[in-house]
């Protein structure tokens, strides 16, 4: 049997090729009634649009491009199940570019790598307003940033001042010495995110406001072994009972392997709050801030795709909110 053509699916769907091209393309000016008996065509027909006759035809790529530090977090693959289902809605590619380390940022701020020759653009989480600022990052396609915030650009953020003041408002109610840890950033001003600080920001401010002080803080990198590591050297140091705010359940979650395997009961010994709320979490009865991670990716993806769309109205701002989730641990 031959493949479904795009007449084929004009014809069930009693519309002209042009209609069903703009619905497959996203376009606002399609009634949503139409949308619908298109979408139900494509869907009984079984069609799947030709991607290089779509380029040749509209001159695009359908393409977007994903910058992000890497992909091997539980966080990053969330938000990229966000992004990837709005773009995948709308009929276009997602190719993923994990920077990795400075020098491959510095590649890609070149005009003409691949990243560049996507239709739109995505940035994950670095601070670049002061690449924006120097005109260094070129934006001659629409471009998103996500779980960052610049001004001048379209961005879908996280609030992790409030996350962090969330955390030091209920560590600071709880008994004992009260600890943090960190995770390490870049830096380097050009390759660099503000997460981490904002939540310490918060969580400090709220820490004193209620009249109490951290007693110590630690750092750790973005990993396993080094997670490990600083919750052997917390706990060897540490005053019980107490509180620990770990700023990643990546953080959290090796806390609470330690204390276990020494004998310490969290949730009365050592009381742990993390943050991100991440699919293991619940089972681990991990006390943590929420972070509504795909809906933040979803919606980065739409405020890119309207742009594509047409949209030329200044830069739009979608912050979201974390909340406190009180289980065991805490």
């Amino acid at each position: 049997m031959r493949k479904p053509t795009i007449q084929d699916v004009a014809q069930r769907a009693g519309v002209g090729v042009g209609t069903v091209s703009r619905v497959l393309n996203n376009h606002a000016a399609v009634k949503g009634a139409t949308r619908d008996l298109v979408l139900k065509a494509i869907a009984d027909l079984d069609y799947t649009p030709n991607p290089h006759a779509r380029r040749i035809a509209g001159g695009k790529s359908y393409t977007i491009s994903v910058l992000l530090p890497v992909v091997t977090t539980e966080f990053y693959v969330r938000l990229l199940d966000g992004l990837e289902s709005a773009f995948q809605e709308a009929r276009y590619d997602v190719a993923i570019f994990p920077l990795l380390d400075r020098s491959r940022l510095e590649r890609y701020l070149g005009s003409h790598t691949l990243a560049y020759q996507a239709d739109g653009l995505v940035m994950v989480t670095y601070n670049l307003t002061q690449l924006f600022n120097e005109r260094r990052l070129r934006n001659q396609q629409p471009t998103v940033l996500v779980d960052a915030y610049a001004e001048g650009v379209d961005c879908a953020f996280m609030d992790n001042v409030l996350g962090g003041r969330l955390a030091g408002e209920y560590a600071a109610t709880l008994p004992g010495e009260l600890y943090a840890v960190w995770v390490e950033t870049e830096l380097d001003q050009l390759f660099t995110t503000r997460v981490f600080e904002e939540r310490r920001a918060g969580f400090l401010g709220a820490v004193q406001a209620a009249g109490r002080q951290v007693r110590a803080e630690y750092t750790a990198s973005f990993d396993a072994l080094a997670a490990r590591n600083a919750a052997v050297t917390l706990l060897d140091t540490a005053q019980f009972p107490c509180t620990v705010f770990a700023s990643a359940d990546l953080l959290a979650g090796a806390l609470l392997d330690e204390a276990r395997g020494r004998g310490l009961t969290p949730g009365q010994d050592v009381r742990v709050i993390g943050f991100d709320d991440q699919p293991w979490a619940a089972a681990r009865g991990l006390t943590t801030l929420h972070q509504p991670v795909e809906q933040m990716g979803y919606e980065a993806a739409q405020l890119l795709l309207t742009r594509l769309g047409g949209h030329r109205g200044p830069a739009r701002a979608r912050r979201f909110e974390p909340r406190l989730v009180v289980r065991d641990t805490a």
